[in-house]
């Protein structure tokens, strides 16, 4: 019995094995393309005038957030090391000094530090007036082409729907023209509406992540700017 059992689950084997085989035979090759080669298919789909349009703006953000995003990491300074060589500086050779230690450090931090080390002669509250007036230059700088950036953000998706309404309009004159609702008919239309819309919404998708990563960047950079404006004043009314 265990015999017939043992013959007839390795005829059943082969059997399915042979069949897998016939089918996987006539099923048609289906050649995968990869996703670079979809993204630009769609992207030529979706009409070269609304879609350039969307790829210019996509290209100069990024380009804003590249240089603004190097430009906040060079601005990064550790203000409590700072801090401490000003203090040493004060010590040892007076304002002079410390202003030197200011000159060979980069930073809006530094920056601002000399300009009120700069005015200590005039007295501790010139000082004080050169710190507040120079941080808000400093944050001028910061914050530079950051509104060009949320400008592309709003733009991109903008674009994209007036796209979709202008393929809307256009299939709606192909129902006209041809007097048939007919899925051929409307399909053109529809995917160039749908298509601009999705790539004006990626588009601003991205950009809006390099945007609130500056912003948290120039939050940061500001508050750590405040806090070491008040240890520089704290160490100018202490050296006086």
């Amino acid at each position: 019995m265990k015999k017939v059992f043992t013959t007839l689950a390795i005829s059943g084997t082969m059997i399915l094995g042979s069949l897998q085989s016939i089918y996987a035979q006539a099923e048609p090759v289906i050649e995968d393309k990869t996703f670079h080669q979809v993204l630009k298919q769609r992207f030529i789909e979706g009409g070269p005038f609304f879609m350039g349009i969307i790829l210019v703006s996509f290209i100069l953000g990024l380009a804003i957030a590249i240089e603004r995003i190097i430009y906040l990491n060079m601005s990064t300074t550790n203000t409590d090391k700072l801090v401490g060589s000003l203090e040493e500086a004060l010590n040892s050779g007076g304002v002079e000094a410390a202003k030197e230690v200011c000159r060979n450090t980069k930073g809006p931090v530094a920056s601002i530090f000399y300009q009120g080390l700069d005015r200590m002669d005039e007295g501790l509250e010139a000082a004080e007036k050169a710190v507040v007036a120079y941080g808000g230059v400093q944050m001028g700088l910061l914050e530079k082409n950051v509104s060009w950036l949320s400008l592309f953000i709003a733009l991109a998706p903008m674009l994209g729907f007036m796209g979709t309404v202008i393929g809307m309009i256009s299939a709606f004159d192909s129902i006209e023209a041809a007097g048939d609702i007919s899925p051929a008919v409307v399909a053109g239309g529809i995917k160039v509406a749908l298509l601009t819309t999705v790539f004006g919404l990626v588009v601003a998708m991205i950009l809006q992540v390099f945007y609130n990563y500056i912003i948290a960047k120039i939050d940061s950079i500001v508050n750590s700017m405040e806090d070491a404006s008040i240890k520089l004043i704290d160490l100018l009314i202490r050296h006086k």
